[in-house]
Order: C-alpha cells, then structure tokens, then sequence
C-alpha cells in the first residue's frame, strides 16, 4: 500500500519506467509507483505519458487532475479492475430503502460525534462540544429530522467563530474543500477498486452527482480536515505549501473499529464493511466507521 503524496505544480514530464514514475524538469527524480498513494497534477502544463497514466492506474494510484483555480476537478478512475463487477452493482440496486436509512443513521451519528470531538481537541468549552454531541442520540433512521444539519449549524460557528459560514467566499472555506476533495476523491478510487458504482448512494442520490456513494461515505471523515485546519492551517491564502501538506491528510490517524490506522487505510476497512453490509442477508454488519483522534502522521513500517 503507497503511503507518498506527490504534488505537481511545475511544468514537467511525468512518464513511467522500470515501475518508477520519472519526473523530468528543473530537477529530475524517480519515485516507485508502489510506495505513491496520491499524484496531484496541479500544473495545467504538465504533461503525463498515456502508459504513465495507465501504469499509474493499474497500481491503484489516486491520480488528481486540477481546474484553473488549482483546486481537485477530476479523479483517474479504474475501470475493468474488479472481477465481478456486474455482481458487485447488481448488489448495490437490490438494497432495501429501510436498510439503507439505518446505514445513513450510523454514518450521521459517527460524523456529529466526530464533529464533537473536534470541537473538544481544539479547545472549545465543554458545554459547546457537549451540545452536538447530544445530537448524535437525536438521529434516527434516515436522519428525518436533519440532525446533521442541526450539528452542522451549531458546529461550524463553535470552530471557527460567530459568523462563519460554509457558504462564504473564504480562505478557510477554501482550504476546507480542497482537503474535502483529496478525502472524496480517494474514497471514490477505493470504491471503483471494488467494484461499487460510485454514483449509486446510500442517502445521496442527485442524477447530477457521479460521486453519491463518495459523498455518503466521506462525512464522518470531514472533520479531520476541519482538525487539521483548524491546528496546522491559520486562515491565510491556499498556497502551494498548504495543498501539500493537506494532500498528506490521508495519511493522518483514525480510530478503525478500536485500531490506529491511516485514514487511507481506514477508507479501505469502511468500503470493505460496506460490501458484508450489502453481501449479509441478515443485514446485522455495522459499517466500520472512523473515530476522530489527535492528530498524528500515521508510521509506517
């Protein structure tokens, strides 16, 4: 499993030789394919060989193509890899709406309790924590009462201030989405790598979104981003020095089912409960969501 996140942000040539991604311009060097977990193109002049690309993908690489504000646009998406595909989304359109708003009810309760969390690591008084945390126990199935966006609400103003909103015109806010890009499109690597159609939700369900089941999936992620933000990122423009440091998120720790594991790793643990939830004809799985912890950069071996 790649554990390296490479930004590119120069004009340079980008091919593959001998399982090494060279990387040809004011300076040369060469990374193994196998240790690279995420490649960002941010440069619009960069430009990559059609068998890097490919090699890249094979490998099971999170390639990132950026528009021209610099941000994530689009994802390199694997396509043929898993064996039993037609299985696979045969298996996602035959799940029952009641199951499925049971799934949502445990991901919204994992996302505000990590909300919560957030909130405690980053100092703010307990009785302000303490009230999105109560709302994690107001959550029912399929989330009817919008309790997520009760905590949203509460949360957003407790982290960064009296005022702030999501929807503004922000350094923050733009720091925010990029590090909310690199989690969706990982997550939506992962899930092509296994055979899930990403456009097939859980709760999400736009015909416009190709990323549905993505964008389920990463809310109980987002607030390590916010953590991260809010400890390593004071609010200033999103230079070249914050996009890489926020393309290593994934390689900060999560609780996983009780164990210390990479965010990138714990993506992996989550879309494979994801399959026994959908595969188990009980439907007594739990999907395996992730605890908000410290941060820590995750060691590897």
């Amino acid at each position: 499993m790649g554990y390296r996140s490479i930004v590119i942000s120069s004009s340079v040539r980008l091919s593959v030789k001998n399982e090494q991604l060279v990387i040809e311009g004011e300076s040369n060097g060469t990374v193994p394919i196998e240790d690279i977990r995420t490649l960002m193109i941010e440069s619009r002049t960069a430009t990559v060989t059609a068998y890097a690309l490919s090699a890249l993908s094979a490998a099971g690489v999170c390639v990132y193509l950026c528009d021209e504000k610099h941000l994530p646009a689009a994802v390199l998406q694997p396509l043929g890899q898993y064996s039993r595909q037609r299985k696979r989304l045969l298996l996602q359109l035959e799940q029952g709406k009641p199951h499925l708003k049971r799934m949502w009810q445990d991901i919204v309760v994992a996302k505000i309790k990590n909300q919560a969390k957030c909130l405690e690591l980053c100092g703010v008084d307990a009785e302000y924590y303490q009230k999105v945390a109560r709302l994690a126990n107001a959550v029912q199935s399929g989330d009817p009462t919008n309790a997520e966006g009760q905590a949203a609400a509460l949360y957003f103003p407790y982290l960064f201030g009296r005022g702030f909103s999501r929807g503004a015109d922000t350094a923050i806010n733009a720091v925010l989405n990029y590090g909310y890009a690199i989690l969706r499109g990982y997550i939506a690597r992962v899930l092509a790598n296994y055979g899930f159609e990403p456009c097939l939700g859980i709760h999400h369900h736009s015909e416009l979104n190709n990323y549905n089941l993505a964008d389920d999936l990463i809310e109980p992620f987002r607030p390590l981003v916010d953590l991260f933000v809010f400890q390593s990122l004071p609010e200033e423009e999103l230079t070249s020095g914050r996009k890489r440091e926020l393309c290593n998120i994934l390689n900060y720790e999560m609780l996983s089912d009780g164990e210390h594991h990479s965010a990138a790793y714990a993506v992996e643990r989550l879309v494979h409960s994801l399959e026994r939830c959908f595969t188990l004809t009980e439907k007594t799985e739990k999907l395996m969501l992730p605890e908000l912890e410290q941060l820590k950069r995750h060691e590897y071996e």
